[in-house]
């Protein structure tokens, strides 16, 4: 992600697949199929109920370029640089002691790190204080923390509406401090990240979908809006199988900001996350091929003592093949079903046991 713009460095390339993600949303187009080496689905569509945005139009242009100029000067200072030994992505100042979020896709396996602010200065040395790949976020902390630091202030993500005006910042290609607009195009996008190529496979809820152009390097950077405020992590770009995985334009995801504050404020005052808020059944399971080869269901492997599923009365040999009216035939499916509940949520799970099939209820617990 760093290097010339005419030939993309190692790094680039590698932080490409992370942020640029193949999407297959039944919403937009029934037939989409993936087609990068970090492919990616969106398994929800956002509430039909979605209202726009309230807020009201600027009176001008030259007040809306005001705004926007005020928002980069508020915020852009909170946004940084983190460099490892083959890598390069974005990161925000999440408090004054130095702590930094940004993506477990950005760390990968690293333990130390130079982050850049965009304020300038020599490269400050940090180490990583936790990942957490689940949900791709991960903290790092600054050895030394300049006193002028300047946190970033995270809004709720819940209270984002679609239609309003976002700016997009980070470090895309190596650019330092860079800045896209757009509106948020959607909310409570379901995404799921591959496994390969430093993927983290995670399965991401609620996640902010936009249209602020996310480039590689703008992973751990900032989604804000015009009051200040990051309302979420861009991770993703989606990519055109038509294009040949090129881009999609248009087509962006960021992990929303009350994920990134729970998750990362376990992680700082814990130096792990104790309680991930995820739904869980509670299995040991694989991925099963029908008669025709094609994914069919989830064996049940084994459960947790205690767990939701031996609660309902599933047992190791069952195959699960629908999990709140949402069929499930690959564990990415499950991931999927089990992203869009909460712990507590009593679900219908469908499954086979020696080919009868049968259903239960069941009552999510959480990882």
């Amino acid at each position: 992600m760093s290097g010339s713009m005419t030939r993309p460095s190692a790094a680039r390339r590698r932080l490409l697949r992370p942020c640029a993600a193949a999407v297959c949303a039944a919403a937009l187009l029934a037939a989409c199929t993936s087609g990068s080496d970090k492919p990616a689905t969106a398994s929800s569509s956002p509430s039909p109920s979605a209202p726009t945005s309230s807020a009201a139009a600027p009176a001008s242009g030259d007040q809306l370029q005001r705004e926007y100029q005020s928002v980069v000067k508020n915020v852009l200072p909170s946004v940084v640089q983190i460099t490892t030994d083959s890598d390069l992505g974005s990161g925000i100042v999440y408090d004054s002691q130095g702590n930094i979020v940004t993506n477990a896709h950005v760390v990968g396996s690293a333990q130390k790190f130079s982050v850049t602010l965009v304020t300038g200065g020599n490269p400050l040395d940090a180490v990583l204080v936790s990942s957490y790949p689940a949900e791709d976020l991960a903290v790092i902390k600054l050895s030394s923390p300049p006193k002028d630091l300047k946190p970033a202030k995270f809004g709720d993500s819940a209270k984002v509406e679609v239609g309003q005006i976002v700016l997009a910042m980070g470090n895309p290609l190596g650019l330092s401090g860079s800045v896209t607009q757009g509106i948020v195009s959607a909310v409570g996008r379901t995404v799921s990240e591959g496994s390969s190529n430093g993927a983290t496979g995670a399965t991401i809820a609620n996640m902010v979908q936009t249209s602020a152009a996310i480039n590689p390097g703008n992973s751990g950077g900032a989604l804000v809006n015009l009051d200040n405020e990051v309302i979420g992590i861009p991770t993703l770009a989606a990519t055109d199988p038509q294009m040949g995985a090129g881009a999609a334009p248009g087509i962006g995801f960021a992990i929303p900001s009350s994920t990134v504050s729970n998750i990362a404020g376990q992680i700082i005052k814990d130096g792990k996350v104790t309680n991930s808020g995820r739904a869980a059944l509670g299995i040991t399971a694989r991925t099963v091929v029908g008669d025709n080869l094609q994914p069919s269901g989830v064996a049940v492997v084994s459960v947790v003592d205690s767990g939701a599923a031996a609660k309902a009365g599933l047992a190791a040999g069952d195959v699960i093949t629908a999990l709140g009216g949402t069929p499930v035939t690959t564990m990415q499916s499950l991931t999927e079903a089990l992203a869009t509940h909460k712990p507590g949520d009593k679900v219908q799970v469908s499954f086979e046991r020696g080919g009868t099939p049968k259903t239960a209820e069941a009552t999510l617990g959480s990882i």
